[in-house]
């Protein structure tokens, strides 16, 4: 029996790309489209899909915040977004009426967990959390195979951490000011170094401040008691190897021996990079696919 043949869109403020697979191993095809207006983007995106023929679901991961409430009138939409134009966007039902299929709807994030779980660097394991670290900071939870939502979908991109000694940095978020996002999101960086991340050497002074960041968000996921193994990816995590050594170290330090599961250590396999680098996302769409099919 063969796989679910998937089209899967994921959907971000920058571009969106829409793959024709059944997993990592087998992707028929790969189009990127620019994230303009919604009616130009939308609009791209279902000629890809007329375009495709064969597959038996649609699975779409989304900027957001998203309406993840299959109860509520907006169930499918992109609501309060900072994105000129998205604001109130009826993503799910406009794409799954060109499909013709069963769809799954979620958050970018959550559906990046869940290409983890499903191909990566969570594959073995049911409770995880992907962090995803680029222009934002956004957190993917995933408890018994399924990702985490309630009210909302998780925001813990802009939970207010503990600050670093001495550091009175302002942060960037136009929201809340030093909460993560503000302090340790690629546009971040940028603001504070006056570099992009990618620009900026190890050694510069601003990547502690990064790292004591992400450690307290690590902190937080920790005790929800949630995940099994945090995920960190996105565009700052890719090229930076010495991030990790400096997050796990913070992280242990500021826990301070409270957390004493066994999964918990060693650090190095509880916090760990993304396996599926820039294909988490579409990946995730596609297991959004595959779980609309029952």
């Amino acid at each position: 029996m063969r796989e679910p043949l998937i089209a899967g869109v994921e959907l971000g403020g920058t571009k969106v790309i829409c793959v024709l697979a059944s997993g990592p191993d087998d992707v028929c095809d790969r189009v990127s489209i620019p994230t303009t207006t919604s009616d130009e983007t939308l609009g791209a995106v279902e000629q890809v899909l007329r375009r495709w023929s064969g597959y038996d679901a649609l699975g779409i991961a989304s900027f957001g915040p998203v309406s993840l409430d299959r109860g509520a009138s907006d169930f499918g939409f992109i609501t309060a977004t900072t994105k000129p134009g998205w604001s109130d966007t009826d993503v799910a039902a406009r794409l799954s009426r060109v499909a013709g299929v069963p769809f799954g709807f979620d958050s970018d994030v959550n559906g990046a967990a869940l290409g983890e779980g499903r191909w990566g660097a969570a594959r073995d394991v049911s409770d995880h959390a992907y962090i995803t670290v680029g222009t934002g900071v956004g957190v993917g939870l995933v408890l018994g195979d399924r990702p985490v939502a309630g009210l909302t979908h998780p925001e813990l991109g802009h939970i207010r951490p503990a600050r670093a000694a001495g550091d009175d940095w302002p942060g960037s978020c136009v929201f809340h000011g030093a909460c993560v996002e503000g302090l340790a999101s690629g546009s971040a960086i940028r603001a504070r170094s006056g570099m992009p991340a990618q620009d900026l050497p190890p050694d510069h002074a601003a990547w502690d401040g990064v790292a004591h960041t992400l450690a307290q968000l690590c902190h937080m996921l920790v005790l929800t008691g949630i995940p099994r193994r945090i995920v960190l990816g996105g565009g700052v995590m890719v090229g930076t190897p010495h991030l990790f050594p400096a997050i796990r170290t913070k992280l242990v330090d500021s826990l301070s021996g409270y957390v004493a599961a066994p999964g918990l250590l060693p650090i190095e396999d509880y916090v760990v990079p993304a396996a599926l680098g820039d294909m988490a996302g579409p990946l995730g769409a596609v297991e959004l696919g595959v779980r609309a099919l029952g």
